[in-house]
């Protein structure tokens, strides 16, 4: 799964160069071993039935397999990660189909590409979107219909324009990020899937069809459409439809797993040294990510859609309809790769390439397929790793791959020296996600989380945000007008201009469902940071003079000496900033804190947001009233000119913090995020 925020900065992790870089000293684990491998489709010959250009390897089995051997235990062992399955697939067969390292660790269970299953995460909406095409081409949905058309709720339309079912398949709703009850982490905090949609329609801050912003609700959405148009519940149709004609015996997207298949599932770890397995993971909206299966039941499934539809004698889509979801693409910055109706393109060394990536908390995964090569690579790990070696292992497995068995030209091209330096310069800046939340409580981790663009000396720029292997920061070079490519790397970074300003960019990696919008001022982490950290510590200093200059007092037994409504003012100004640096502090606190953790993120939450936000809704507008009130009497008193500029300074501080307070939904009531 994408998650929100803390999943975001997740989805940042983009292709990485080199693998060594995962080294990490001090690993307690065993190094990862191969599993045997138990075949189970018609295995390609182990030798090449082409010859490959010259400098090419040859794609056969023996080559992948010992390639595979050299690669895998290592990046596995390094990045501390416990277990990992990979398939390739060539031309209607399995070419090789192999587990490493540990389904489970503390009794040293090997994977078993057969037996074993992972949880593949977002890959998951692949099959739910097979689901949807099939009722297209049955003529039971419509890509361009009014979504409310097949709900049994209402989902508003955004300045007259409604939600459809090919905007939901490209990620262009423009509906905001979610993460309340995403993943849970045992079956307790199972939501059904209409009661999960039912609870909040998330709100859609852009018009349909304009920006890409990832979105699980819309793909759950799309999957309760495909069950009530079915009339049979969703994984149900899902079984005998998708898993029965393509014989994947070990596959589900039932939570919890079925008994019969729950033996044979890999344990999640955060890193495979920690020894502990985690709990199965559930995945609320499911058809976005509740998938488990086996890498040969990924293999079906691949298989099926690089012969557009057909596996056997069996048929998911027709091939007209299969093309239609491969090759009908949306095009939002180009030249980056585009949306498709699903998959999403990762071109890489001039071959075209569909895919989809996913990650829950322990699994990560990635399929890619080459349609004009007949060729799909499917990879899933069974931990994060240490600092993010998940990503960086998948990562680098498709670009390695694809540099030994299907190399090709990078972009190359230049721009001068002095249109470089201006471009770079047009920029920088600071910018926002657009897979973002807005109206909810936890948009402050998205201010937080705001991307900014450096322009070098050199003229090329870096994305503090978008790091290499070495966990620096890439360099990015200008080869076309703005059009930059990784100096180390395929990825590029595009971006639109408009009235020769810069106002969006993103990068091949996840430019077909995200993109960089420029951040406005008054939205800016760069504005309402400062007035958080100023106004906080300006009333921090007010409330902790109280009790200094009590004790002061009482030491050198001075009296205190303001009377009156100075006295009264005095008071009331420490009492206001007490209430209000506890409670929009603990607002703060309990934000970051929720995105730390997924189980904070949990309806068991929805009582400290409710009771932190309308403690707020009270103590802020109170307090700024308080603040202005205080200026307004010392200012009109015959006090010391510091004590009427520190006043000024309060009531600018608590004006500022209600600001942000309204401004980043801390204020209010509602649970929904």
């Amino acid at each position: 799964m994408r998650l929100t925020a803390v999943s975001y900065l997740i989805g940042l992790i983009l292709a990485l160069p080199a693998v060594p870089v995962l080294a990490q000293e001090g690993q307690d684990i065993k190094p990862a071993v191969p599993a045997p491998t138990v075949p189970a489709l018609p295995q390609a010959a182990p030798v090449a039935t082409d010859v490959p250009a010259p400098g090419v390897a040859a794609l056969n089995r023996a080559d992948v397999e010992a390639w595979l051997d050299g690669f895998m235990p290592y990046a596995l062992n390094r990045g501390d990660i416990a277990g990992s399955v990979v398939v390739v697939v060539k031309d209607g067969q399995v070419l090789l189909q192999k587990g490493y390292g540990y389904a489970d660790v503390a009794s040293r269970k090997p994977v078993d590409p057969e037996q074993t299953l992972f949880r593949p995460g977002s890959v998951s909406k692949l099959l739910t979107w097979t689901a949807v095409m099939q009722l297209v081409e049955a003529g039971k949905l419509d890509l361009d219909e009014d979504i409310n058309k097949y709900l049994d709720f209402e989902v508003p339309a955004r300045n007259g324009k409604p939600v459809t079912l090919r905007q939901a398949m490209t990620h262009t709703t423009g509906m905001e990020e979610t993460a309340r009850a995403l993943i849970a982490n045992d079956e307790k905090g199972l939501i059904p899937l209409e009661a999960y949609l039912k609870h909040w329609v998330p709100t859609r801050i852009y018009d349909p069809g304009t920006t890409p912003s990832y979105s699980n609700y819309a793909t759950a959405m799309a999957g309760y459409a495909v069950q009530r148009v079915s009339g049979m519940p969703f994984d149900d149709y899902i079984d005998q439809h998708i898993f029965k004609p393509l014989g994947m015996q070990h596959s589900s997207f039932r939570q919890p797993l079925p008994k019969n298949l729950q033996p044979l599932m890999a344990s999640g770890y955060s890193q495979a040294s920690e020894g502990k397995a985690k709990s199965y993971e559930i995945v609320n909206p499911a058809p976005a990510g509740s998938l488990a299966s086996t890498g040969a039941d990924m293999a079906k499934f691949m298989i099926a859609h690089l012969n557009n539809g057909a596996y056997g004698d069996a048929r998911i889509l027709s091939e007209a309809t299969a093309r239609q979801m491969h090759e009908t693409t949306l095009t939002i910055l180009p030249p980056l790769n585009r949306m498709a109706l699903g998959f999403y393109e990762a071109n890489i060394n001039g071959h075209r390439s569909i895919a989809h990536a996913g990650d829950t908390q322990w699994f990560h995964s990635d399929l890619h397929l080459f349609p004009d090569d007949g060729v799909g690579l499917y990879i899933s790990v069974n931990s994060s790793g240490k600092e993010g070696a998940a990503h960086v292992v998948r990562t680098e497995l498709f670009h390695a791959f694809a540099d030994r068995y299907l190399p090709g030209p990078n972009a190359e091209g230049k721009v001068d020296e002095a249109t470089a330096k201006l471009h770079a310069a047009q920029m920088a800046g600071r910018y926002d996600n657009s897979r973002r939340s807005e109206d909810g409580f936890v948009a402050l981790a998205y201010l937080l989380g705001q991307s900014q663009v450096v322009a070098n000396e050199d003229g090329t720029i870096t994305v503090p945000d978008l790091l290499g292997a070495n966990g620096a920061p890439k360099k990015w070079r200008e080869v076309a007008p703005y059009v930059w490519r990784d100096v180390d790397g395929p990825d590029r970074i595009a971006a639109q201009v408009m009235n020769g300003k810069v106002e969006r960019f993103s990068t091949d990696p996840i430019s077909p469902f995200m993109v960089f919008d420029r951040t406005p001022w008054y939205r800016s982490g760069g504005v309402f940071l400062p007035i958080l950290a100023l106004g906080l510590c300006a009333l921090l200093l007010t409330v902790l003079a109280w009790p200094i200059s009590a004790l002061v007092r009482r030491h050198y037994r001075v009296p205190y000496a303001l009377t009156g409504a100075d006295a009264t003012w005095h008071k009331r100004i420490r009492l206001a900033s007490l209430a209000v640096v506890v409670s929009l502090g603990a607002a703060v606190v309990l934000a970051v804190w929720m995105l730390s953790s997924l189980d904070m993120l949990s309806p068991a939450s929805d009582k400290w947001v409710h009771t932190l936000r309308l403690l707020n809704l009270v103590v802020l507008p109170l307090g700024a009233l308080v603040g202005l009130g205080n200026a307004w009497h010392v200012l009109r008193s015959g006090r010391r000119w510091t004590v009427k500029l520190w006043s000024v300074v309060l009531a600018l501080s608590m004006l500022g913090l209600l600001w942000f307070g309204i401004s980043q939904n801390i204020l209010g009531y509602s649970a929904n995020y």
